[in-house]
C-alpha cells in the first residue's frame, strides 16, 4: 500500500465521514486510524503506536504555529475586554451604512493583511465579526470572505509566507519566476474579484443564500448551525476606545513582519527579499506575536484599558477559544503526515511523482496540473504540500527557463492547490477561516464549495486556452488567458442573476394572480349582492 493510490484512502474516509456525519473530530480520527492500519499491515496496536508517534512529530514540528494561535486567542480576548472591539463596532456601524458596505470592508481588510493566511483568517475574523453581526451577515458568508481573501491574496503577494514557500521550490530566478506567475494565477485573482463583485451586487446562491435569508429575517447569523468551539462571553470595558483595537492589530502586523525578517536572516546580511524568501513562517509568527503581546499588555496597563488581573485571566480564556482549532489542526496535520503528502509513511508524494515522471502533455500541461493540484490538495488538506510535490515535477519536465508554458503550469499548480485547500474539510486554512468567523466548520465547507467550484471551472477552461496560446509568448498568453477568464466570469454573473430573477418571479406572479383572483371574486360577489338587493327592492 505504500507508494500507491491507497495512500489517499485515509483522506477519502475522513472527508466523506465529515460531510455525512458533520462530526469533524470523529471523521479525522477515523481517517488517521485507517491510514495507520494500512501502514501497520492491519496490526491495531502497532497502528495506535504509529498514529501517536506521527501526532507527536507533527505537534513538535508545528509547535510555533500552536503558540501563535494561543497568543492570537489572547489578543482577541484582550481587545474585547478593553472595549476596543465594541468601540470599533460602534464606529463602523456609524460609518458603514449598509450590509454591503460591511461585506466590502471585510473583503478589503482581508486583502490588506497579506503576510500570512493564518494571521489573516484569525485577525480579519476577530476584527470584523462584531461589525458583520450587527448587519446580520451570516457566519457562513463571513467565513467565505475570510477564506477567499486569505490564501488567494497570500499566493500573489511577493512578500508573504506563501511566496517564501513557493520560491523555495523554484530553482534559479525564483523571485523573477514567482512575480511572473502572478498574472497567470487565474484562480487566485478571479476569487478576489468574485468576492468584491458578489459583495457589491449582493449576489448569493446555493446553501449560503438560505443562510443569508435566515440571518436577515431572524437575526440568527449561525442559521441554526452553531460554532464547533467554545465561545467565551466577555463583558467589555464601558470606556473602550477604537485605538484599543487599532493599535494592537498594527503592532501585531509590524511585529510579525519583523519576525519574518529576523528568521530570514536580515541581521545576518540578507536583504529584505532574501529574508522573506528564507523565513520560517511558523517561527516568525510565534516570535512576532509574542513580542507584540508584551508591547500591547504594557500599552493596556499604561492606558488603564485592562486591569492586570483581567490580563492574566485572558491567557486561559484565549487558549480555550483556540482549543477547537488546535485539535482539528493536530488531526489534520497527522492525517496528512500518515498519508505521506511530503514523503514517508504511506508515501502519497512518491505515488504522484512516479505516476507523472516522463509524462508528455503538450499544451494540456497547465490544465492537467491544475486538476492534479485540485485533487491532491483536497485529499491531503495542504496546499503547501501540494505544490511542494508538483512544482519540482513540472520544472523537471518543462525546465526552469522563463517561458510561457512553464509559468502557466506553475501558476496552475498554485491555483489548483488553493482551490483544493478551499473545499477540503481537513485544510488548516479552511479550519481557521471557520474559527475566525465563529462558523460551523462543515457548514462553511458546504456553503463555500459552489463559489470555489464556479471559479475553478472558469480557471480550468482558461488554462486550456492558455496552454494553446503559450507559443505566442508570455505577454500575449497572459492577455488571452485573463480575457477568457474575465469573459467567462461576467457571463456567469449574468446567468446567476437571470436564474435568481426567474426563481423569484413565479412567486410574485402567483401572489399577484391569487390577489387578483381574490379581488375579482370579491367584486363579482359584491356585484351579485347588489343585483340581489335591487331585485328585492323592485
Amino acid at each position: 500500500m505504500i507508494g500507491t493510490f491507497w495512500a489517499f484512502v485515509p483522506a477519502i474516509v475522513a472527508i466523506v465521514l465529515a460531510l455525512v456525519t458533520r462530526q469533524v473530530y470523529l471523521s479525522l480520527f477515523a481517517g488517521i486510524f485507517v491510514g495507520a492500519m494500512f501502514y501497520a499491515s492491519g496490526n491495531p496496536l502497532y497502528a495506535l503506536e504509529t498514529m501517536f508517534t506521527v501526532m507527536s512529530e507533527k505537534l513538535g514540528e508545528n509547535a510555533s504555529i500552536l503558540v501563535f494561535l494561543v497568543v492570537l486567542g489572547i489578543f482577541v480576548i484582550l481587545m474585547q475586554k478593553s472595549g476596543g472591539a465594541a468601540a470599533y463596532g460602534a464606529w463602523a456601524q456609524r460609518k458603514i451604512k449598509s450590509q454591503r458596505g460591511a461585506l466590502c470592508a471585510t473583503a478589503l481588510l482581508g486583502c490588506l493583511v497579506f503576510v500570512d493566511d493564518y494571521f489573516n483568517c484569525l485577525t480579519v475574523g476577530s476584527v470584523m465579526r462584531p461589525v458583520t453581526d450587527k448587519f446580520k451577515v451570516s457566519h457562513s458568508k463571513l467565513a467565505w470572505i475570510i477564506d477567499s481573501t486569505a490564501a488567494p491574496v497570500c499566493i500573489i503577494a511577493p512578500i508573504s509566507s506563501w511566496a517564501a514557500a513557493v520560491m523555495g521550490q523554484l530553482q534559479g530566478n525564483d523571485m523573477t519566476i514567482f512575480v511572473l506567475t502572478i498574472p497567470f494565477n487565474i484562480y487566485a485573482l478571479l476569487t478576489i474579484v468574485m468576492v468584491f463583485v458578489f459583495c457589491a451586487l449582493g449576489i448569493s446562491f446555493g446553501k449560503m443564500r438560505k443562510d443569508d435569508k435566515i440571518a436577515e429575517q431572524t437575526g440568527d447569523v449561525d442559521a441554526g448551525k452553531h460554532f464547533d468551539g467554545q465561545e467565551t462571553v466577555i463583558i467589555p470595558s464601558s470606556n473602550g476606545k477604537v485605538r484599543n483595537l487599532i493599535i494592537p492589530v498594527a503592532v501585531l502586523i509590524v511585529c510579525c513582519i519583523f519576525g519574518m525578517l529576523y528568521t530570514g536572516g536580515i541581521f545576518k546580511g540578507a536583504n529584505i527579499v532574501e529574508a522573506f524568501a528564507n523565513c520560517d513562517a511558523g517561527m516568525s509568527l510565534a516570535i512576532g506575536s509574542t513580542i507584540a503581546l508584551v508591547i500591547v499588555v504594557v500599552y493596556y496597563l499604561i492606558a488603564r484599558a485592562v486591569s492586570f488581573k483581567d490580563i492574566m485571566s485572558s491567557v486561559a480564556e484565549g487558549f480555550k477559544t483556540m482549543a477547537s482549532a488546535i485539535l482539528i489542526l493536530t488531526f489534520a496535520w497527522t492525517l496528512s503526515a500518515i498519508m505521506g503528502s511530503k514523503g514517508g509513511y504511506l508515501d502519497a508524494r512518491g505515488f504522484v511523482q512516479n505516476t507523472l515522471t516522463g509524462v508528455s502533455l503538450g499544451a494540456f500541461f497547465p490544465a492537467v496540473f491544475f486538476l492534479l493540484a485540485c485533487g491532491i490538495a483536497f485529499a491531503t488538506g495542504t496546499s503547501w504540500g501540494t505544490f511542494t510535490v508538483l512544482i519540482p515535477i513540472a520544472t523537471t519536465i518543462l525546465g526552469t527557463d522563463v517561458n510561457a508554458i512553464t509559468l502557466v503550469t506553475v501558476s496552475a499548480t498554485l491555483g489548483g492547490a488553493v482551490f483544493g485547500d478551499h473545499i477540503s474539510p481537513i485544510s488548516d486554512t479552511t479550519i481557521l477561516s471557520s474559527t475566525g468567523a465563529n462558523c460551523n466548520h462543515v457548514n462553511h465547507v458546504k456553503t463555500q464549495m459552489p463559489y470555489a467550484g464556479l471559479i475553478a471551472g472558469i480557471t480550468f477552461l482558461s488554462y486550456l486556452v492558455a496552454g494553446a496560446s503559450a507559443n505566442l509568448g508570455i505577454a500575449w498568453c497572459a492577455v488571452i488567458s485573463l480575457a477568457t477568464a474575465i469573459l467567462l466570469f461576467v457571463g456567469s454573473v449574468f446567468v446567476i442573476k437571470i436564474i435568481q430573477r426567474k426563481k423569484e418571479k413565479p412567486v410574485l406572479v402567483c401572489e399577484s394572480v391569487i390577489i387578483g383572483s381574490v379581488a375579482d371574486d370579491s367584486s363579482l360577489a359584491s356585484n351579485r349582492q347588489s343585483d340581489s338587493d335591487v331585485q328585492e327592492d323592485k
